[in-house]
């Protein structure tokens, strides 16, 4: 049976550059694979972006509330008529902003049609409240991976917090795209250890505000991946 694998890590962690790697390891021994993202993350339009400079088109991209099951036959279909070979893996980049429906249908994916996904995201967001799809896929996923990197200070990073215009903000919308500008500003992140978020913070965690992006908040538990 194939397994649903969820690697997570901050920003900068080399999310979107292990799963262009991922997907060149396959089509090297002669596989096909598909690759995908949700269509609210406008960064690079309809690519993969990595932040070593390499990119990729995706070969289709997910809406809100859309079947992914569904989506994801269509274009199975597509390459076994173009190829006459079947889909070895599904990779998606920015699984946090699928809902909790759409990782069911990994899941599904996964186990009824047996195809392995490598689903890449990060777990929480500027607030450090876990993104719906990510609790969801820390629920469900066969396999949890942590892709580690540093904090300016040189301890592990493990927070995203926001920038807009260089000044850290802690209020807002739970989804505002890296790299874009919004009607504050210009938007970037930065990978924080707790101490300096909580630095930068004022000592708070979670402020409470939340977005329409915002399935469900009741409990969020997370767990240490250490």
């Amino acid at each position: 049976m194939a397994k649903l694998y969820f690697r997570y890590g901050a920003m900068n962690s080399g999310k979107s550059t292990a799963l262009l790697q991922a997907a060149y390891n396959y089509e090297e021994r002669g596989q096909q694979v598909l690759l995908a993202k949700p269509a609210i993350d406008s960064k690079g339009e309809a690519a993969i972006v990595s932040r070593l400079g390499v990119d990729r088109p995706v070969d289709f991209t997910i809406a809100p509330e859309e079947d992914v099951l569904t989506a994801f036959m269509t274009r199975r279909e597509q390459v076994i008529r173009d190829s006459g070979k079947d889909v070895a893996c599904l990779l998606l980049d920015e699984v946090q902003f699928l809902s909790e429906q759409q990782i069911d249908d990994l899941l599904r994916i996964a186990i009824d049609e047996d195809v392995p996904v490598l689903a890449y995201g990060i777990r929480t967001d500027f607030q450090t409240v876990a993104f719906p799809g990510s609790r969801r896929l820390l629920e469900i996923a066969h396999s949890l991976e942590e892709l580690k990197t540093i904090c300016r200070c040189g301890r592990k990073a493990i927070f995203n917090a926001r920038t807009v215009d260089g000044v850290f903000v802690f209020d807002g919308d739970q989804v505002a795209i890296d790299a874009t500008t919004g009607e504050q500003g210009d938007v970037s992140y930065e990978s924080l250890c707790g101490q300096c978020y909580l630095e930068e913070s004022g000592g708070v965690l979670n402020r409470g505000r939340r977005s329409k992006y915002d399935f469900s908040y009741n409990s969020a538990p997370d767990a240490d991946f250490s």
